[in-house]
């Protein structure tokens, strides 16, 4: 597992500064394999996919309309999801848990590569929730 700061549209160094720090691992394949891998764990999960946030293609899309020629992305996809358990484990212990939920898994592939992540997550109770998002993006990595 690496702990990254992810910075657009490039992956650097955690002593980088930016916005949010997320936890990577590297994909070996293409970006189809990735995000079918991707899928396949959080199902594996008992999991439900709520919704496929196609980020990079959307990105790709109105770039030309926002005024910019630069490309983010290759591709890049979010796999968003809950887990009834989970949410309500930590919700119980702080209702202001919610603003983590949904969760969501990434695929991103950029010049450097091909990447599946997740945010990090705050210590305590939603280390519960960082650690089934890495078993997930791990297993997917790892297919």
């Amino acid at each position: 597992m690496k702990r990254l700061k992810f910075v657009l549209p490039y992956l650097v160094c955690a002593s980088t500064v930016s916005a949010e720090e997320a936890i990577v691992f590297p994909f070996d394949g293409s970006f189809d394999d990735a995000t079918f891998a991707v899928e396949s764990a959080i199902v594996d999960k008992g999991l439900v996919i709520d919704y496929v946030s196609h980020v990079g293609e959307m990105l790709n899309r109105t770039g030309a309309d926002v005024g910019s020629e630069t490309q983010i992305f290759k591709a890049a996809d979010i796999f968003l999801f809950c887990s009834a358990v989970l949410s309500r484990e930590v919700m119980e212990a702080d209702p202001m848990n919610i603003v983590h939920c949904p969760y969501g898994v990434f695929v991103v592939e950029t010049e450097d590569g091909i990447v599946i992540g997740h945010r990090d997550y705050p210590d305590g109770q939603m280390q519960k929730v960082e650690n089934l998002l890495s078993e997930i993006a791990s297993e997917a990595a790892a297919n």
